[in-house]
């Protein structure tokens, strides 16, 4: 049976059964596919013949061979005799051992094993049934699993019941709720990206009321830092950066929709609210009144509409993130057709988890998404004013009223002197010739307070054809095509505009198969680790199986009631699910490495700029400060300016800007914050869906001995010794509990007093170490801390920083 779970956990755990139909066991559908019972087709079938046949004999027709195609019934009927497996000539050509006739062909290196071939001949024998994929089929709401829970895990929502009973029908036992100081660290860092202070959490461990944890989870979802943390997810998916990219990677100002995505996360938008704002925003203009329909904006003068049609504006820099190339002789209109592919390929990624990219050169080799009906997604985002300028424009400037007035007021008296001076010969009035120039050259240097690039549709005869390109080629155009959505999907209503806005609906409309699974699954990925669909970015046929389908289309309905994202992530985090304890057994490891069927609570390590931020906020460092221009933190000098324009090294930000939170680091595409990387960050080029988890020793180099890190070692030295009390042991507590939140058991406090004094004593024979360890970088000590007490304390500081457990939730 170990055998078997371990199979299908590999193979993509989908051992339930689409619709209402409860899940099946790991034992019986392992029987399935090896004794002769019912094989299922999107389980069994379809993966090896979308990995090794599809490719020459599936939905493109330009690479098909022989005229067969496999992925539709009708047209495989021929060679595979359904019922029949002995006349099967499927069964006979991948069951070959001749070089020349083997399927697939022998030089593409693949060969179907004995049990693969097995699986094909049951499902023939069963008459060859095929079904649509999982995944392009509409959510239905299936009925909750009758379960008997344990006293340990009642049942708190109907994420326990699903969860619950898959556990029982593997014979497996979930784990007790977590020890209160671990759920409050646990659920604070993912809520908030954060730990709590020692206060908050003492004071939730202390709160006898049954709803204790729900009051917290609440207080959690109302912090600022809440949609800090959150926009650092969505700004992955948004390929966000403060450079443009390519080899020159000039700087870009567009912090503006950095910080719209943080403010919406915290005013709890509607996801579909936020999808129709981004996608679409210029359009809404015209839709709910704020400006008249069929006349251009006066971008100069749109900084003075009312709030939420502003932030509609800069919403739609979503797909201004895309890179742009103003290196010297590129092709404005090539780029330009690069940065719209982007979009769509990101639009697919983001909403549908469908990797459409290769149908930009042909018909998709997979999923039934034709070359044709790209271009029409594709003509969807054709026709925006954006054209890979170096100026970036359109731009929307904002302004204040002081700086426009000295504008106006230098126009006024430009326009005055040009008056006065037309049909004067050039050397006439040369002083108000000189006046002249002066003013111009003041009103020139009068900039905005900030600018952020936007969309904003072509209109008229400005509007673009948009034709099918051979081979992707954009020089190489085919036929033309209007805007269109793939068939294989639910049909684009009428009532709905042929732009981005219609298109933004047709992606949140009920009849989507796909966007509230996939923006489910992602935040599910986000609090427990792990996708219920491990590839979150690919829900095709090339994409794993959900691991528990009925919880998956549970939540996706749910979600989709009113697209509210704070009630979604407290459902989440409120579980009994969510709230076991992380223990794992040897037996239950080998069973569910990966915890997929969620027997113990989410050990996962955090992301670079949670290792970051918890440093700092454990030192007392962390600003509160939001929003605004993004800063540059201390990061290494590479000495390499006059090799790229002054544009990797930095002057490190001052004051409290050093110390915020990384999601306001400046993001460089061709130079990414270091140790940031380190720890998996992405260079954002690209739309980025599930950041790599490595474990190297660089990781640990950089958080023992990077400037922000060490700073941090030096301020909580401080602190400890100033606030934690008079014995070492009141000092070891106090720097524990700032770090772990959680009280030190009595042997962690032996060892860090002894190593805080065994460090004492050997700084004492050397006190100028003992003065650099204690101020460099952070700066001068505090009046009346001894240089050798703060350099032993910065060594306990050190070592705390860098515990296993501060890099993970327990």
């Amino acid at each position: 049976m170990l055998a078997a779970v371990s199979w299908l956990l590999a193979a993509g755990g989908g051992l339930g059964r689409a619709g209402g139909d409860p899940p099946a066991s790991s034992a019986s559908a392992a029987g399935r596919t090896s004794g002769g019972a019912a094989v299922d087709y999107i389980r069994d079938v379809r993966p090896i013949l979308s990995n090794n046949c599809f490719a020459c004999h599936g939905p493109d027709d330009k690479t098909r061979k022989g005229g067969l195609r496999l992925d539709l019934r009708d047209e495989a009927v021929a060679v595979l005799s359904p019922g029949k497996p002995q006349e099967s000539e499927l069964l006979r050509r991948v069951s070959s051992s001749e070089g020349d006739e083997v399927m697939p062909p022998v030089k593409t290196g693949r060969r179907l094993s004995p049990r693969e071939i097995d699986i094909l001949r049951q499902w023939i024998a069963q008459g060859a049934p095929y079904a649509p994929h999982w995944a392009y089929r509409k959510p239905v709401l299936p009925p909750l699993p009758a379960v008997q829970a344990p006293p340990h895990f009642p049942i708190r929502n109907p994420i326990d019941a699903f969860i619950l009973y898959r556990l029982q029908q593997e014979g497996l036992t979930p784990q007790p709720e977590a020890d209160r100081y671990a759920l409050a660290r646990r659920v604070a860092l993912d809520l908030t990206g954060l730990p709590p202070s020692v206060e908050e959490a003492e004071a939730f461990v202390r709160d006898p009321a049954p709803d204790a944890y729900e009051r917290y989870v609440d207080r959690l979802l109302a912090k600022p830092a809440y949609g800090e943390h959150w926009a650092r997810f969505w700004l992955d998916l948004a390929r966000y950066a403060d450079s443009a990219g390519y080899a020159d990677d000039p700087p870009r100002t567009i912090w503006k929709y950095r910080d719209y995505v943080i403010a919406s996360f915290n005013a709890n938008k509607p996801f579909d609210r936020f999808t129709l704002e981004q996608l679409a925003g210029d359009l809404l203009l015209e839709e709910e009144g704020y400006v008249p329909k069929g006349q251009p904006l006066n971008l100069d003068e749109a900084w003075r509409l009312p709030p939420p049609a502003l932030e509609m504006l800069v919403a739609t820099a979503f797909h201004r993130n895309t890179m742009t190339n103003n290196e010297g002789g590129t092709n404005d209109e090539e780029f330009r057709n690069v940065a719209v592919v982007d979009r769509v390929n990101t639009t697919f990624t983001v909403w549908m988890a469908t990797s459409i990219g290769c149908a930009q050169c042909h018909t998709h080799k997979y999923d039934p998404i034709s070359q044709k009906e790209y271009f029409q997604v594709f003509a969807f985002f054709n026709n925006t004013a954006d054209a890979d300028r170096s100026d970036e424009s359109p731009v929307l400037p904002f302004w204040t009223e002081e700086l426009l007035q000295k504008k106006r007021s230098l126009q006024e008296q430009i326009r005055k002197l040009e008056e006065q001076l037309r049909g004067k010969k050039p050397d006439e009035l040369p002083a108000e010739r000189q006046r002249l120039e002066a003013l111009k050259k003041q009103a020139n240097a009068i900039r905005p307070v900030t600018t952020v690039p936007i969309l904003q549709e072509l209109q008229g005869s400005r509007r673009r054809t948009t034709r099918i390109q051979h081979r992707g080629n954009f020089q190489d155009l085919g036929e033309a095509v209007s805007e269109g959505t793939p068939a294989v999907f639910h049909p684009f209503s009428p009532q709905w505009p042929k732009n981005r806005l219609g298109f933004a609906r047709w992606l949140l409309s009920p009849d989507n198969p796909l966007t509230a699974r996939v923006i489910a699954n992602r935040f599910w990925e986000q609090i427990f680790g792990v996708g219920i669909v491990r590839t979150s970015e690919e829900f095709g046929i090339q994409g794993e199986l959900p691991v528990h389908p009925e919880l998956l289309d549970w939540l996706a309905l749910e979600l989709q009631k009113d697209w509210n994202i704070k009630r979604f992530l407290k459902l989440l985090v409120t579980s009994s699910t969510y709230r076991q304890a992380v223990r794992v057994t040897p037996e239950l490891y080998e069973r569910d490495p990966d915890n997929r069927l969620l027997a113990r609570g989410p050990r996962v390590r955090l992301t670079a700029e949670m290792v970051r931020d918890q440093a700092l906020f454990a030192a007392g460092l962390l600003s509160s400060k939001m929003f605004g221009p993004s800063v540059k933190p201390p990061q290494p000098n590479l000495g390499v300016t006059a090799a790229f324009g002054g544009r990797i090294d930095w002057e490190t930000s001052t004051g409290e800007d050093r110390y915020r939170r990384g999601v306001y680091t400046t993001w460089r595409r061709s130079n990414p914050y270091p140790s940031m990387v380190m720890f998996d960050a992405p260079n954002r080029e690209v739309c980025t869906v599930r950041r790599g988890q490595t474990n190297t020793p660089l990781q640990a180099l950089v958080t023992m001995n990077d400037p922000v890190y060490v700073e941090a070692a030096q301020a909580l030295a401080r602190r400890t010794i100033q606030e934690g009390g008079i014995t070492p042991q009141a000092k070891a507590v106090y720097a524990f509990r700032r770090c772990l939140i959680r009280p030190p058991t009595d042997a962690e406090v032996q060892r860090l007093v002894t190593l805080y004094q065994q460090a004492r004593e050997g700084f004492a024979k050397d006190p100028s170490r003992a003065a650099r360890l204690a101020t460099d970088p952070l700066g001068p000590l505090p009046p009346g801390i001894d240089p050798v007490e703060a350099a032993a304390w910065t060594t306990v500081a050190n070592v705390l920083l860098n515990l296993d457990e501060m890099f993970l939730k327990r």
